[in-house]
């Protein structure tokens, strides 16, 4: 959803023609595939992390127009709410001393741009769901002044039929109902892409899949959602259900929703693809005049337009995505699964555990998805989400285990293992993994932190929850630019 669209009315007419051209889209896809025109043989990763702003009292502020414009970097982007904004980081290789690279751009960017921020009055902060965010901040006026954010929300709401029911369930309950899908920008990830051949897709997916329960297990951040203690990872149940087009008799008849861990393995990209053409109606049916097939014979290398818009607009925890870059197309696993924050070191801490691990999955020879159902998959993804670090997660082998053991026992090794065969320094590897394993033994990552320490305040100063989230967020942006992982953080 990163592309730019114009406020518009969709008639019948373009709903049929964007159908006609996102199946050629597929078609062509699927005759690249055969013909192997994919670039993957020096396979880039990327990053990117969604910051929220506050002002001085930690509250949003709805200033991300004004703060851009200060930061004039164009690995600065936009995002969905006024207090959102996102920062893109340059492909690497992890080779050669690629992950300390990366957090040392992050750093040195977020600094640089912290301090411009500072001038229109904002602090940016990584966090996956904004404490201090209260339900008047995510209304259809607070979304970002874009066209495209409007035309979604129109999309979707279209759709429905009728305004949107969020009920989460977790230490303590939330029932709210919005007009808007305004309540998806308190969501704030980081995204870890990995560049992979078409052979090797499948393999990179499923096994993205089947560890995606254990990373919010180790990673989660986002336990409070309008003054509520919810998840540990409230994010999940949230961008599930603030972006769900289908009212309840649609659910009930068992369609699939926009946000989606999926329904089972699978052997090639094309049948994800596919999937989504096959399932999904047109949220933005906007339609390109490129024909795939005519760039095709004449020797060039298709945008294929509708095919990318469509996918963007399916919220997959692991997505398949097409590219073109300076002329060659090539293949990402887009790993949608972990919250921003708590500091830079922990969220790279997350990115090589994942890439080690998802490495040692793919390349086993015998695949960790013919050793557990996919529901077995989709039932960690959300004990992850809920529990954390307590979670009882199913693994092939061992049965129910507690994720913090679980990786202690079974994937770390794996971890250190698969960092090794994509080149990385053994110093790199180790300081960063060495955050995974002590955030295990402590049993605190970032949202048992913001839980202990809200108990905390409440208790000693007899405070209210909305002011004991206020210091907390304070204390919390303090700890995150020391950049000292989060296990270390005090707690009294």
């Amino acid at each position: 959803m990163g592309q730019e669209v114009e406020k518009r009315e969709f008639s019948r007419d373009d709903r049929t023609r964007y159908r006609h051209k996102v199946r050629r889209c597929l078609d062509a896809f699927a005759r690249m595939l055969q013909e192997s025109r994919f670039d993957f043989e020096r396979p880039m990763t990327g990053l990117e992390i969604e910051l929220n702003l506050v002002n001085n009292q930690t509250e949003p502020a709805m200033r991300n127009e004004e703060v851009l414009n200060a930061i004039a970097d164009p690995d600065f982007v936009t995002e969905l709410g006024q207090f959102n904004i996102e920062i893109n980081v340059q492909p690497r290789e992890l080779s050669g001393g690629g992950i300390t690279k990366f957090e040392e751009q992050v750093r040195a960017s977020l600094n640089a741009a912290e301090t411009k921020a500072r001038t229109k009055g904002a602090h940016m902060v990584m966090v996956g769901i904004l404490p201090t965010l209260r339900a008047t901040d995510l209304t259809r006026e607070t979304l970002s002044a874009n066209p495209r954010y409007a035309l979604l929300n129109d999309q979707i709401f279209t759709a429905r039929g009728e305004d949107m029911h969020i009920s989460i369930e977790g230490t303590e309950r939330l029932e709210v109902t919005c007009d808007s899908i305004a309540p998806e920008s308190a969501c704030t990830s980081s995204q870890l892409h990995l560049q992979v051949s078409p052979a090797q897709f499948s393999a990179y997916w499923n096994a993205a899949q089947a560890i995606a329960g254990v990373q919010l297990a180790l990673a989660a951040n986002s336990p409070f959602l309008f003054g509520q203690n919810l998840w540990q990872e409230t994010r999940v149940p949230l961008f599930e259900q603030a972006t769900d087009t289908r009212p309840d008799e649609l659910k009930a008849q068992g369609v699939r929703p926009r946000v989606w861990f999926g329904e089972r393995w699978i052997t090639s990209v094309f049948d994800l693809f596919e999937e989504n053409v096959r399932l999904y109606p047109a949220l933005l049916p906007i339609v390109d005049e490129e024909d795939p097939f005519e760039a095709l014979e004449a020797g060039k290398i298709p945008s294929l337009a509708e095919l990318r818009l469509h996918n963007g607009t399916i919220y997959r925890w692991n997505r398949p995505v097409y590219d073109v870059v300076s002329g060659t197309p090539h293949l990402r696993v887009e790993n949608r699964v972990l919250p921003a924050g708590p500091t830079v070191a922990d969220m790279l801490a997350n990115a090589a555990f994942y890439f080690g691990v998802v490495r040692m999955l793919a390349e086993a020879e015998r695949p960790i998805w013919s050793q557990m159902s996919f529901s077995a998959a989709e039932e960690n993804f959300h004990l992850g989400a809920r529990q954390g670090l307590e979670a009882q997660l199913y693994w092939p082998g061992v049965g129910f285990v507690p994720a913090a053991e679980l990786v202690l026992r079974r994937l770390l090794p794996m971890a250190y293992e698969g960092l090794d065969r994509w080149g990385v320094h053994p110093d790199e590897r180790d300081r960063l993994l060495g955050i995974i394993q002590d955030r295990c033994l402590t049993g605190r990552n970032g949202a048992t932190w913001q839980v202990s320490e809200v108990a905390r305040i409440e208790e000693r100063d007899n405070a209210d929850r909305y002011t004991a989230l206020k210091r907390m967020l304070n204390l919390y942006i303090t700890h995150m630019h020391s950049n000292k992982p989060v296990h270390t953080w005090p707690v009294e």
